[in-house]
């Protein structure tokens, strides 16, 4: 579906030299073209891709969710999730920081009042603000202590997506005495925020997602995000499944992706097995079987996201109003779309070297790199939980609890 929304005129010209012009989808086009161009190169490097980061918030598609009376582009969570599916085909790094921006605004919305979240909406919006993630509620290590007029956060913060060079970020700590978990808004700029840049690990090498550290952070009232807070309603505990349907879509992109640079290398490159009857690989009968498998996987993975994100939006536009088991079918179809996405998955970005042959491993080609992206990924969350809930469904009727991760 075409967003025929206005935008704000292009920016001027920068690093990337292109300017964006047309429809959001139009932008999200130019943006993957653009890319395209160095992901294999950027797969080597990691770290932090600042002209790519710029790209895209030269694009306009930063404010892609927010909705119309705050400026933005007023998008669906299923138009939201298409381009950040078809982000990941090529750059699964800076879809997935692309994707948390929307996490986060999400967050804001789901745990703030209503003059918090509008005042964010528009803030974002009219100053192209990037959100960065240092909230991770697995990892406690960041204490929240009482002063007057706020809190101090002490401590650590592990898997921190998209923090570098963002403008502000979700934080969490758990405060000091009572155990509660809280949740605030601030300025990346702020002192007492360290963010490390350590992260280096075999895949998604450009998200970012390593560590940061509070040293005496300072964070003010009116920046908690606690009213009416986490999981303090369904709509509220929304924010997992926001979550979860952004993996399922990231993982999703990734496969396709590597389907997509296998067909091609395939049709180009690769050789018929001298043991085939086929006269060219086009013909030959076990490529096309496994082609035919990956495309099956891929499709059935894509139907199942794209009607989980049609639940989403429905559940989302009750509100408050929305009950727990509307919540909770929703869980159902985002749980069904991300296991079979991840297993989908997996089999192309494994197997996919089976039909384009060995000249295709070749390091400058890198199509490894989706495979790596995908493990990674996929790690964050493990999959056999998913498995479990939808199986209490199957065998007990009981909608997945909703929690911090389902």
């Amino acid at each position: 579906m075409t967003l025929a929304l206005n935008l704000r005129p292009p920016a001027a010209e920068a690093e990337h030299g292109i300017l964006f012009h047309g429809t959001p989808q139009q932008r999200a086009d130019q943006l993957c073209d653009y890319l395209a161009l160095t992901a294999v190169e950027r797969d080597v490097a990691g770290g932090t891709p600042y002209p790519q980061r710029q790209a895209v918030r030269d694009s306009g598609l930063l404010s892609l969710w927010l909705p119309q009376q705050a400026g933005g582009l007023g998008a669906s969570w299923a138009q939201t999730y298409r381009i950040i599916r078809q982000i990941a085909r090529v750059d699964s790094s800076i879809a997935q920081v692309f994707a948390f921006q929307f996490l986060m605004l999400a967050s804001i919305r789901l745990y703030g009042s209503e003059t918090q979240w509008q005042h964010y909406f528009k803030l974002t919006a009219h100053q192209n603000l990037w959100w960065g993630n240092a909230l991770n509620p697995l990892d406690q290590r960041t204490v929240a202590r009482k002063v007057d007029g706020g809190y101090v956060f002490h401590g650590q913060k592990s898997f921190c997506s998209g923090s570098m060079d963002s403008d502000f970020l979700i934080v969490s700590a758990i405060e000091e005495g009572s155990g509660k978990f809280l949740v605030a808004a601030v300025p990346t700029s702020r002192a007492g925020i360290t963010l490390k840049g350590d992260w280096d690990n075999i895949g998604q090498r450009q998200t970012d997602s390593g560590s940061a550290e509070f040293n005496q952070l300072k964070v003010e009232d009116h920046e908690l995000l606690m009213q009416p807070g986490p999981l303090s309603s369904s709509f509220a505990s929304l924010r997992s499944l926001v979550a979860q349907l952004i993996f399922t879509n990231i993982y999703l992109g990734i496969a396709e992706g590597a389907l997509a640079e296998g067909a091609k290398y395939t049709r180009g490159s690769s050789r018929v097995w001298s043991g085939s009857l086929a006269n060219s690989v086009y013909e030959d009968p076990y490529t096309l079987l496994h082609y035919g498998e990956f495309w099956a996987g891929l499709h059935a993975s894509s139907v199942l996201a794209d009607h989980a994100a049609e639940l989403l939006d429905a559940a989302w536009q009750q509100g408050l109003a929305l009950e727990d088991a509307q919540r909770g079918e929703v869980a159902l179809a985002v749980f069904s779309a991300k296991v079979q996405a991840t297993r989908a998955g997996l089999d192309v970005t494994t197997r996919i070297f089976e039909v384009a042959g060995a000249r295709a491993t070749t390091a400058k080609l890198r199509m490894d790199r989706f495979w790596r992206n995908l493990r990674v990924y996929t790690l964050h969350d493990p999959v056999d939980y998913k498995f479990k809930e939808l199986g209490e469904w199957a065998l007990n009727g009981q909608y997945p609890t909703p929690s911090f991760y389902s």
